[in-house]
């Protein structure tokens, strides 16, 4: 319950150790565990929740990660809208604890099942499934554009690899994404890692949800990956007025947040980056 790695033995093999005799050696290695989690949804009252989600995810702020789903795809808008959240056992033996029940507040309308619009994630796609963009497009409640956020260019350069060294579980894995949510002045506030890189945004947009921390007005999201269509989403969707990541955008990413009147950082590498929309956020130094 709630295990981000596991061991499993391996043959390592290194050719340049082939001298010594030792090409080939047995031994154990650290992987990054990846298990479906089940999000069932419903109103108050006996009887079973229906499932409304399944995602390949690591185990750990499962709840997070249920709530922070729901409210990046519209479902909810505040902690307010869920009587309660809770990890059950699942089916198999021994019990994975791979179920989240959400109960929702009364008065919050549940969400309708379309075969059309299937929420079957992986790890590596967050809206596979969903038959277009038009059905992913969801509106945020909130006005980014007029987030007064400002963040020194010197900042945004030293993200990185403040990221990467609070994550704790790619150091014995070398397998796990993250996202890391900042104050204007470069504090960490709050760092989920896991195999899926929606995921890492939705466990940390469920733990702002919870805490009553929404909208993040004059936060960034710093993620380790790139910076697709739906991170867009999900940071839109929570009130963020930055979004920064190590690898590209696409084209779709682009066009949300400009239409967002966000600001979308790509290739935040070393001492370079992109800033694709919102310039203005990013400052130099005076003089």
């Amino acid at each position: 319950m709630g295990r981000a790695t596991d061991r499993r033995g391996v043959l390592r093999i290194d050719l340049d150790a082939a001298a010594d005799g030792r090409a080939r050696v047995r031994r154990q290695d650290t992987l990054a565990v990846e298990e479906p989690l089940e999000i069932r949804v419903g109103r108050l009252g006996p009887g079973r929740r229906e499932p409304l989600a399944v995602t390949m995810r690591t185990p750990g702020d499962d709840l997070d990660l249920a709530i922070g789903f729901l409210l990046t795809e519209g479902i909810i808008r505040s902690a307010e809208d869920v009587h309660t959240a809770q990890l059950c056992a699942g089916a198999e033996t021994p019990n994975t604890y791979n179920v989240v029940d959400v109960v929702l507040a009364p008065g919050v309308p549940e969400p309708t099942t379309d075969p059309a619009r299937n929420f079957y994630t992986t790890s590596s796609c967050g809206v596979c499934g969903k038959a277009s963009i038009d059905a992913i497009r969801t509106r945020s409640p909130f006005r980014v554009e007029d987030d007064p956020l400002g963040v020194p260019a010197e900042l945004l350069a030293a993200l990185p690899d403040r990221l990467r060294a609070a994550q704790r579980a790619f150091d014995r894995t070398g397998g796990l994404h993250a996202a890391g949510l900042f104050t204007a002045d470069g504090q960490q506030v709050v760092l989920r890692e896991d195999v899926g890189r929606h995921n890492a945004v939705d466990k940390v947009v469920g733990w702002a949800v919870r805490e009553h921390r929404l909208p993040l007005t004059g936060h960034l999201l710093m993620v380790s990956g790139r910076a697709s269509f739906e991170l867009t989403q999900k940071a839109w969707m929570a009130g963020v007025p930055l979004l920064a990541a190590v690898s590209a955008p696409s084209t779709l990413a682009v066009e949300l947040a400009e239409e967002a009147g966000m600001t979308l950082v790509g290739f935040l590498r070393g001492r370079t980056m992109n800033v694709y929309t919102g310039p203005h956020r990013v400052t130099e130094p005076a003089g």
